[in-house]
């Protein structure tokens, strides 16, 4: 059963229960408005499925765990300081965390171009920085894709059968014209309720995923920027010796 027919059960089943004539079971009644919906609901559930499975998918990877953990962050410091760049790289590649990930890309420049300047090295690091950004966000984007276009799947549904609607009216003159308008236009509008039901939920999802992927992302900038800088400075004292040393030399 899909999102549409979840959370559209119990005010069915008062309607069955409030209705006069034979008693209608919700179910009958759930499966007749979904029916009257037409083609467009076939769409809608599928938008609906697909919202279940994002807000489940985003509830479990969605973690701050998954960012920055503190046992990656205080090992990476105390090897940034012994200056073991080849021992955090193999540990980074250990790790499935965003930040190891940055700083492994960062140190695999930094040891394969030991004259690169600063600026490079940190050109890198906020290359990778903003990649991993773009994936988390992306993430989440779908849900609001999804808040825009089911209320606009609902709304072509309506149109659709209100246009049919007047067809049945057009073309039967034995019952009165009033009832007839007023049933197909009732059936019509199940569609837009589907659609309204649908992008609401994604929409108050995404509000909430993106809250916590910001927060995420200002974690993860944090960290890279206090592990760039470590490195920075390492980097720096390498160039200074090596300037020592040239100079001696001379």
């Amino acid at each position: 059963m899909n999102l549409v027919a979840i959370l559209a059960y119990p005010l069915v089943a008062q309607a069955a229960e409030s209705s006069p004539g034979p008693h209608t079971s919700p179910q009958a009644t759930l499966l007749r408005l979904l029916q009257a919906g037409g083609w467009v609901m076939i769409p809608l559930a599928l938008a609906s499925i697909i919202t279940v499975t994002l807000v489940l998918v985003c509830m479990f990877s969605l973690r701050r765990g998954t960012v920055v953990s503190r046992r990656f962050m205080e090992t990476a410091e105390a090897l940034l300081r012994k200056r073991d760049y080849l021992g955090l790289i193999a540990i980074s590649n250990r790790h499935s965390e965003a930040i190891a990930r940055i700083t492994s890309k960062t140190l695999d420049f930094a040891t394969k171009h030991p004259t690169a300047p600063i600026s490079a090295v940190r050109e890198v690091a906020e290359t990778e920085g903003a990649r991993l950004s773009s994936s988390l966000n992306q993430r989440i984007v779908y849900l609001a894709d999804i808040a825009t276009l089911a209320p606009m799947l609902g709304l072509l549904g309506t149109v659709v059968g209100i246009i049919n609607a007047f067809g049945v009216l057009a073309g039967n003159t034995s019952q009165p014209r009033q009832m007839l308008l007023a049933g197909g236009v009732a059936e019509a509008l199940v569609t837009t309720a589907s659609g309204l039901v649908i992008g609401i939920v994604a929409m108050a999802f995404y509000s909430i995923y993106r809250g916590k992927v910001t927060s995420m992302i200002s974690d993860l900038e944090a960290a890279s920027s206090h592990l760039l800088n470590l490195i920075t400075i390492q980097q720096q004292r390498r160039q200074e010796r090596s300037k020592v040393l040239e100079g001696g030399e001379l």
